[in-house]
């Protein structure tokens, strides 16, 4: 039963659509990051037009080199020692929608710990967009039950949460790894 929310996802994504999903941190709003319409529906719901709110998953670590122009070093280093949910604001986007790239080009990038979100991404084949399931300015829902009912009802498809796993209830950390190896924690 529980496998057929990764094709009910599919359709929906491959459809530009917007779902809301479980992640190993916190609940998610996601779409096809290469979907420029998708991504603006994101805005719209979370109610936000900042970039830097929105970050991708992918589903192996090898992948992130198709998403950045050229990764630093020590970013290979950071994913590959990471013991807890990790985010990296890496330099040189491409690839994906314009309109989630922030003024200064970059772009978040994190390998999720959970088998809902790498089943759906490696099916895809595609980044998925993530962002906390909230209207921005308002805290992030710890699990399912905390999600505005205006963000239920505006996605295209609420993922079965037989799926959540046990999240961490709190978001990643991140770190932003400048061109030349520099390291900024931006939460720890």
């Amino acid at each position: 039963m529980a496998e057929d929310s990764i094709y009910q996802a599919l359709e929906v994504l491959r459809r530009g659509g917007v779902i809301l999903y479980p992640t190993d941190t916190v609940w998610g709003i996601g779409c096809d990051a290469t979907n420029e319409q998708a991504v603006a529906r994101i805005y719209d719901l979370k109610q936000s037009v900042n970039k830097k709110s929105m970050l991708v998953l992918l589903d192996q670590i090898d992948k992130v080199s198709l998403y950045i122009q050229k990764v630093p070093e020590v970013a290979w280093q950071l994913y590959e020692v990471a013991d807890k949910p990790l985010t990296l604001i890496l330099p040189g986007a491409c690839a994906v929608a314009p309109n989630l790239i922030p003024d200064e080009g970059t772009l978040g990038i994190r390998i999720p710990d959970h088998e809902f979100c790498n089943k759906l991404i490696h099916k895809l084949n595609r980044p998925l967009v993530s962002t906390s399931a909230n209207i921005s300015g308002k805290p992030s829902p710890m699990s399912f039950s905390e999600i505005a009912k205006e963000i239920v009802d505006g996605v295209d498809l609420v993922i079965d949460r037989a799926w959540e796993g046990r999240p961490t209830g709190k978001a990643s950390s991140i770190v932003k790894v400048g061109a030349n190896g520099e390291i900024e924690i931006i939460r720890p």
